[in-house]
């Protein structure tokens, strides 16, 4: 018995209007569901927050190592590339694979870094399929109480 992926008929429930119009904008702008897995892009989760004195960007990189991932900045934009490797072999004999929903290939994604962050003073971590890159901000940036002076 084939384990089978499952794909809901509407995704509207009981209003089969909206159904109908959510089929007719995926006509004319495509649906990324009806686009064959293989062809979908790998693109990893990432979150971006502020702590501190700086800006913390994580991405989650599952299965991938160090030398795999490159940080580079050039014009104000942070850039993370890398590849995750396929796990399986062409040809690999004696397997039937019934269900392959893991992702693989290149990504890469781009963010502009704020006016606010020290470029020269970024520092990127890689630990357990995570990667941290550390933004510092600039000293103009960071919050400071002004004290307010008594007028005579």
């Amino acid at each position: 018995m084939a384990i089978l992926r499952y794909t809901p008929k509407s995704t509207f429930g009981s209003w089969p209007e909206l159904d109908l119009f959510s089929n007719r904008i995926s006509r004319v702008f495509g649906n990324v569901w009806d686009t064959p897995e293989s062809t979908r892009a790998w693109i990893p989760a990432v979150n971006v927050e502020e702590a501190g004195d700086e800006l913390l960007l994580t991405a989650e990189l599952p299965g991938m190592r160090e030398e795999d991932v490159s940080v580079d900045i050039e014009n104000n934009i942070l850039t993370i590339r890398g590849e995750k490797r396929e796990a399986r072999e062409e040809g690999d004999e004696g397997y039937r694979y019934h269900v392959w929903e893991r992702r693989y290939g290149r990504f890469h994604r781009s963010f502009t870094l704020p006016s606010t962050v020290q470029a020269d003073a970024i520092q990127a971590e890689f630990e357990a399929g995570i990667l941290t890159v550390r933004l510092p901000k600039a000293p103009e940036a960071k919050s400071r109480s002004i004290e307010i002076a008594a007028k005579s």
